[in-house]
């Protein structure tokens, strides 16, 4: 469970801040998990609007909250935690009052959640190339900058390995794009657990037990991502796709996930070009 230190922020205002508060981001598939859930377990809370395309995530004011430069981050009664599964299972324990992690699936749950989340740089590499166009450097040369520069840069008191994997990545990205090999090795991840996923749903209503748990909402952003980005659901994953579409028609699913017109139609407009130079997700990946 990651809590930041005091020694790990810098931004010393919000250690007064009583209540909940949540820096997200709407597109951000951590903060729709960590929204979602605080939406079934009727959690208020204050947002705060960290844009991620303008690149306030590396802001010397927010670095000095999360030294990660992610979201969500949640402040509770002065208390920073980050990582979104972290969130949700201490919000769970002890703010919740509809509980979306079974008492006796603590552990389960917990193991589960760490192999969504082991994905998570796999989703980010197909998002950053099937989604919309993206410039020559998908981060700049500034923000990358700040994002080194800014913050305590340490975790729990230790100084933290998770920031070199993050330059590393869009690092990466700026030089050479998204490659054909990683877009290829990141969806077959995907396909060999959706695989697993669809023979479990052929009897079973729900991802863990008999009934909806953080699982099922962490897997609803991971696959509403993946059908954005032009992943065929239906034809290789039936059963989830029977088990998706309802949970991803609820409102309190559907209010976080809907992208604006405008984001929708760049989307759109950047697969009908991938179609046409047969570069979609399917061609790329053999899917």
């Amino acid at each position: 469970m990651v809590k930041l230190l005091d020694t790990d922020i810098m931004t010393r205002e919000v250690l007064e801040w009583e209540g909940v508060h949540l820096f997200h981001f709407h597109g951000s598939s951590c903060s729709q998990k960590t929204r979602i859930c605080f939406n079934l377990s009727h959690i208020d809370y204050t947002p705060h609007v960290v844009d991620l395309f303008k690149g306030e995530n590396y802001t010397e004011y927010y670095l000095g909250i999360n030294p990660r430069g992610l979201v969500p981050t949640l402040v509770y009664n002065g208390e920073v935690h980050i990582e979104s599964n972290d969130i949700i299972l201490f919000a769970d324990e002890n703010i919740s009052n509809f509980k979306l992690v079974p008492q006796d699936s603590k552990v389960e749950m917990r193991s589960r959640l760490e192999a969504e989340d082991d994905l998570h740089l796999d989703l980010r590499t197909i998002t950053m190339r099937f989604t919309q166009p993206r410039g020559d450097k998908i981060r700049s040369d500034e923000n990358l900058q700040n994002y080194q520069e800014f913050g305590s840069g340490t975790v729990e008191g230790i100084l933290d390995i998770n920031r070199d994997r993050e330059l590393n990545f869009w690092r990466k990205a700026n030089d050479g794009g998204i490659s054909d090999e990683a877009v290829k090795l990141s969806a077959n991840k995907f396909k060999a657990e959706l695989d697993q996923m669809d023979t479990h749903l052929k009897d079973n209503s729900y991802l863990l037990h008999d009934s909806l748990s953080v699982i099922d909402v962490a897997w609803v952003i991971y696959i509403n991502r993946l059908i954005f980005c032009g992943y065929p659901l239906e034809r290789l994953h039936p059963n989830v796709a029977k088990w998706f579409w309802p949970l991803r028609k609820k409102k309190e699913f559907d209010s976080e996930l809907t992208v604006s017109p405008a984001l929708q139609e760049a989307v759109n407009q950047n697969h009908r070009h991938q179609i046409e130079t047969c570069s979609t997700l399917i061609d790329v990946a053999n899917l």
